[in-house]
């Protein structure tokens, strides 16, 4: 959404790059950051708390805004041992953008924006591919923002079927299970997000990523929750899960496999949460 309103699994802390190759997985966060909103500074703290404390190998970033070279992803990840990669949908006025990041342990060797259809809105959309150079290999990330109005059901098809377009190109099949992870703004049954699933097909193609919550998670999953979350009560809507990580997988070496996930940055702080979202957090097999 948008506007005013080392141990293992997807639970413990882990301690890095050795953490990985010990557990011979991978863990990922996505959380739509509610660009500069405030209060910023209390929240920014915040995320950065549950950035360490939960110890992601990769996180997907939405809703980063960046002026000069330099983005509130790299704000967040400052001092914390990720390396940034931003993409942008679209400029807001004066040189700021706006758009998606990316945080790796490890080197981003290639990084690259790439546009999402706008059905005739007035929003711009895009996905950014990060390819990292992980102890398992090249491994393709992509991070994602769909539209976000209800009535953009079409118009987030359209999205969906251009990312799986884009990532089958970008991530041949012998590779590395590519991951997707971003807002959706789609509640599971919409049918953008049976597409990813394999469930529907759109234009006579169809795909298939794994959802990690839906095999893994326990509950709902909500995290755009109006309910509990004071930033997401201004919008007077109802709670639904509408952020994801998808995979490719697993193939036939067990890769891309989901192991666990669960929603993060659920709590309040002083009545402050981190986002007007919650965050997820999954691990994967590599």
């Amino acid at each position: 959404m948008e506007g005013p309103r080392e141990g293992s699994g997807a639970g413990g802390s882990g301690n890095g790059r050795a953490g990985v190759a010990a557990r011979n997985s991978l863990r990922v966060l996505t959380l739509n950051i509610w660009n500069r909103h405030d209060p910023w500074e209390a929240r920014l703290d915040l995320i950065r708390k549950g950035v360490r404390e939960l110890a992601p190998d990769i996180v997907g970033l939405q809703e980063v805004l960046s002026y000069e070279g330099r983005s509130l992803a790299d704000d967040i990840a400052e001092g914390l041992g990720y390396e940034v990669a931003f993409g942008p949908a679209h400029e807001l006025g004066g040189g700021v953008l706006f758009g998606n990041a990316v945080l790796s342990r490890w080197p981003v060797a290639r990084s690259q924006a790439f546009p999402l259809p706008t059905g005739e809105t007035d929003e711009k959309r895009a996905i950014l591919l990060a390819e990292l150079a992980s102890p398992h290999g090249v491994l393709p990330f992509f991070v994602t923002h769909l539209n976000w109005k209800f009535h953009h059901g079409a118009v987030r098809e359209a999205q969906v079927a251009a990312v799986a377009e884009i990532v089958l190109r970008e991530a041949p099949m012998e590779g590395l299970p590519p991951v997707v992870v971003g807002d959706f703004n789609a509640q599971p049954e919409a049918t953008e997000i049976r597409f990813m699933k394999g469930l529907h097909a759109l234009n006579q193609k169809s795909v298939y990523f794994a959802d990690t919550f839906d095999q893994t998670g326990k509950g709902p999953g909500f995290t755009f929750d109006p309910v509990r979350n004071p930033f997401a009560a201004v919008t007077n809507e109802y709670p639904r899960r509408i952020d994801y990580i998808f995979v490719r997988g697993p193939d036939k070496q067990g890769r891309g496999k989901p192991l666990a996930s669960r929603v993060v940055f659920e709590e309040l702080e002083d009545g402050v949460a981190a986002s007007d979202h919650y965050g997820v957090l999954s691990e994967i097999s590599m």
